[in-house]
């Protein structure tokens, strides 16, 4: 699982809303934030920009560390 996960549980942002900013389905957002399939440079951008630009984009698209 990707930090931009927990980043977009925080600020309380949908995947469908990810998902219909870059055009694709929720599903593919999903399967790209558990790591199934990674994302273009271009859509981490985008998505960094439009709903999380008060984090570093290395930050959010890089593997959460499980702290429990």
């Amino acid at each position: 699982m990707l930090n931009i996960d927990k980043a977009r549980k925080e600020k309380g942002v949908a995947i469908v809303d990810m998902a219909d900013f870059l055009g694709v389905r929720a599903q593919t957002v999903s399967d790209k934030i558990s790591g199934t399939y990674d994302f273009k440079f271009t859509e981490a951008l985008a998505l960094q920009q439009k709903f999380f630009p008060e984090y570093d984009l290395e930050y959010l698209f890089t593997q959460a560390v499980d702290t429990a």
